[in-house]
């Protein structure tokens, strides 16, 4: 049996399945792991005339709740301040964005649960 990641670099190799995932569906990867004193972004995507800052979640298991429910309100406010933060230092105040989840569960196999639109900008 294969172990899907190695303890030590499963958020890594999370970001780096989570991103290979959506470039296969037509994103185009612009950052990875911006960080700012606000937070930070795990990946920063452009999805034809959006800006899509995408949070990746990786549980081994679900029993403690599922990868997508474990982004939190706290954890959601700090990526729209991070994605702010991006979008000031990045002179893109008008640009149209959204905030995407991807998780990703299972020790031994992959389940990959792609969530657009996740959340919501009214949570800063």
């Amino acid at each position: 049996m294969r172990r899907l990641f190695q303890t030590g670099k499963k958020g890594n190799e999370a970001e780096q399945l989570a991103q290979r995932y959506l470039e296969q569906r037509g994103l185009r990867t612009l950052e990875r792991n911006y960080r700012c004193k606000m937070g930070e972004i795990d990946i920063i995507m452009k999805d034809q005339d959006s800006l899509v800052f995408v949070e990746v979640r990786y549980r081994k298991q679900n029993a403690f709740g599922s990868a997508a429910e474990s982004v939190t309100t706290t954890k959601q406010k700090k990526i729209i301040r991070a994605a702010y933060h991006y979008l000031q230092a990045h002179h893109q105040h008008n640009a149209a964005c959204r905030f995407d989840v991807l998780a990703i569960s299972g020790a031994e196999s992959e389940r990959i649960e792609w969530i657009p639109n996740a959340f919501q900008l009214e949570l800063v």
